[in-house]
């Protein structure tokens, strides 16, 4: 009996945590929360080893390394137990004119690393008040974690033709963040199905066939690699005469699930960037670059990678 009142007790608590969670990732403007066990996702070791050793890495040499964390994510934090995963939605409300060279929407605004921490950090802090025992460590983008397979683990969406994540009735224009606790909490089912069916229409649009086979990219032949990771310049045949120069949305824009997206209002289009014709890009200034990507995704690629970008525009 005393038994079965401390497990009642415990079930309480769990559930209790879990509620605060889902509630408080809401409250942050949080499109989706989904928590899942940490384990170690071996499925996913094969196909991790097979993209590296046909180098569809390229130049991003980082994710050979701490491959172990990838798999298992419980190295990341010593006792954990649990993975929370997020979606925030990035569409915008105005768009670029078509008329101008193009910038991926993620990058319109803000720097997203910063703005998702901040949040991520509140979470943590505030779960902490709530159970002095927890610990726990924040992600968004920036540590070697799986975070697209953690967010179907998490029961979030599936993974796409063209890699990314969808959330059902919501798109793919999402960024993704990741908390780790050292706490047991109520877990969701894994998200089994596959919505994309015979639809083609990302790998047929990739003017570079970087999309070699359902979820698989080869970096080497993306565009969002070449404006932004790459290092050196690039050629006009290996951007396929696109207009963009950092990163891209086209696997995104004809995807037939985007036609949920809506837009939200914390990642505004920068004014500036919004008014840049093709002329303006072409005698685009250092400082200007500063200005507008200080607190930008676009320092990223640097104000050499970019102009150079542009020049061969």
């Amino acid at each position: 009996m005393k038994q079965k009142f401390k497990n009642a007790i415990l079930n309480s608590s769990i559930l209790e945590l879990t509620q605060f969670i889902k509630q408080k990732s809401i409250s942050l403007g949080f499109t989706s929360c989904g928590i899942s066990p940490v384990r170690e996702l071996s499925e996913q070791s094969k196909n991790l080893e097979s993209w590296l050793v046909n180098n569809y890495h390229a130049e991003m040499t980082y994710m050979e390394r701490n491959k172990e964390m990838r798999i298992n994510s419980a190295l990341l934090l010593d006792g954990a137990k649990s993975i929370i995963s997020f979606t925030f939605n990035y569409f915008p409300q105005e768009l670029q004119s078509s008329n101008t060279f193009q910038i991926a929407k993620y990058a319109y605004g803000d720097d997203y690393h910063k703005v998702l921490k901040d949040k991520l950090h509140t979470v943590l802090s505030e779960l902490k008040a709530f159970d002095s025992s927890i610990d726990g460590r924040v992600f968004t983008d920036s540590a070697p974690i799986l975070e697209r397979a953690w967010a179907v683990e998490s029961g979030l969406g599936w993974i796409g033709k063209n890699s990314l994540l969808i959330v059902p009735q919501k798109g793919s224009f999402f960024f993704l963040a990741e908390i780790i606790l050292n706490k047991e909490l109520e877990y969701d089912k894994p998200f089994f199905k596959n919505y994309c069916g015979t639809c083609s229409k990302c790998i047929t649009a990739c003017p570079t066939k970087a999309i070699i086979k359902d979820g698989i990219v080869d970096s080497r032949k993306c565009i969002s690699y070449l404006t932004i990771e790459k290092k050196g310049e690039v050629t006009v045949s290996e951007l396929a005469d696109t207009p963009y120069i950092f990163g891209c949305d086209i696997c995104q824009d004809v995807c037939p699930w985007n036609r949920f997206s809506k837009p939200q209002n914390e990642f505004v289009i920068n004014h500036t960037l919004k008014n840049l014709n093709k002329i303006d890009f072409k005698n685009f200034t250092e400082k200007q670059f500063e200005s507008i990507a200080q607190n930008s995704p676009l320092k990223r690629a640097g104000f050499d990678k970019f102009k150079s970008t542009i020049s061969i525009k």
